[in-house]
């Protein structure tokens, strides 16, 4: 009588190798198939909305060295579990469960087993040879023409300083096309990621060390890329986020030009504009102590953004609300609603206030 095991060997196999497909399928989708989708880690009230980057969809130069390196690993492994699983499959099905008197006894395939045991060694010898030729690649010495960026993060934004053009900035690092870009990282209070998914890989800003990263944008269709926090840094890291802006050269000069232009002088203001201006500078309303405006003596805090271009900038509050005036007033009336746990703490202004000092800092492109 013929036992009942070989089929049910062929279901649980069978079973193994759907549920093994599927999650292959499923991971596929989840890296590519959700790249035009937006993050939802935005409060309900927020109405700014980011690209979902994807690591599987490269925009420079490196990430293209690093996403052919996980194509070969991939689908080496793919080929792996295609033959593996196939022979054990055959070897289920010809090895089944029959009459003790027709089973015949083997000692063994000694060719076999060395050959088993080369081929994954060859297999592992060429995935670490691109392994060490790829992270040679990409964390070499940097070209003569870099132009070199300072990320620092803060809890819970990101400041960028380009030291050759004299520029600050927060939240938004805008860089020209088919240039290497090196990034240095630091931070001032914990540890933080830096990472822009379709630009470069994952690196920390670690307090009291510089950490360096290098990319080359090539692809100018897209110019937007988003990027994150990605340490666990307190109550808003999922809120601490940026954009890379990718632009031709003409347009970074134009950029860096435009941003080294200080803010207006108080006595060409007019208006609710000139009313925000004074009221940015009184004492009692605590801007000065905490933010840098070029072109105003007083404001040479250093503990928020630099606000001098302030106007221009996509977002706000790292991320959390799009750069309007109904946000910005949002933003000023009550920080800690819109961002718990920020370092943005002030005394409540009054409507009034609030709404000049918007029309001051809307003002400020």
């Amino acid at each position: 009588m013929k036992s009942a095991l070989p089929g049910r060997w062929w279901a649980t196999f069978a079973f193994i190798t759907v549920v093994a497909v599927a999650g292959v399928a499923f991971l596929i989708w989840a890296s590519i198939g959700r790249s035009g989708e937006t993050l939802a880690a935005c409060p309900p009230a927020c109405p700014v909305t980011f690209t979902e980057p994807s690591s599987l969809l490269p925009a420079s130069v490196e990430m293209d060295q690093t996403i052919f390196l996980y194509n070969l690993i991939f689908w080496l492994a793919v080929i792996v579990f295609v033959v593996v699983e196939g022979l054990l499959f055959w070897t289920v099905f010809r090895y089944r469960n029959r009459p003790p008197e027709s089973a015949v006894q083997t000692h063994g395939n000694t060719k076999l087993e060395i050959a088993w045991t080369i081929a994954p060694a060859i297999i592992l010898a060429v995935i670490m040879g691109f392994t060490l030729q790829t992270m040679a690649d990409i964390r070499g010495p940097v070209a003569a023409q870099t132009l070199r960026v300072k990320a620092i993060g803060h809890q819970f934004w990101w400041e960028f300083r380009y030291p050759a053009q004299r520029v600050v900035t927060a939240s938004e690092m805008v860089v020209p096309y088919g240039v290497p870009i090196e990034v240095e990282m630091e931070s001032v209070d914990v540890e933080h990621g830096f990472w822009a998914p379709e630009l470069f890989g994952k690196v920390d800003a670690i307090p009291g060390y510089t950490t360096r990263l290098r990319f080359s944008p090539n692809q100018i269709g897209k110019s937007e890329y988003g990027g994150t926090c990605t340490q666990l840094c307190g109550a808003q890291h999922a809120q601490m986020r940026f954009v890379v802006k990718v632009v031709t050269q003409a347009e970074f000069d134009d950029w860096a030009t435009a941003q080294l232009q200080p803010a207006p002088a108080a006595d060409t203001l007019r208006g609710e504009v000139a009313a925000g201006a004074a009221a940015f500078v009184e004492a009692k309303n605590a801007c000065v102590a905490c933010h840098v405006i070029d072109g105003v003596p007083q404001a040479v805090g250093k503990v928020g953004p630099n606000l001098t271009h302030v106007g221009s900038r996509p977002f706000l509050a790292g991320g959390v609300l799009a750069n309007t005036p109904e946000n910005l007033a949002l933003w000023l009336k009550n920080p800690q609603g819109v961002k718990p746990g920020n370092l943005m703490r002030i005394a409540p202004l009054d409507d009034q206030t609030v709404a000049n000092l918007v029309a001051y800092l809307s003002a400020l492109k």
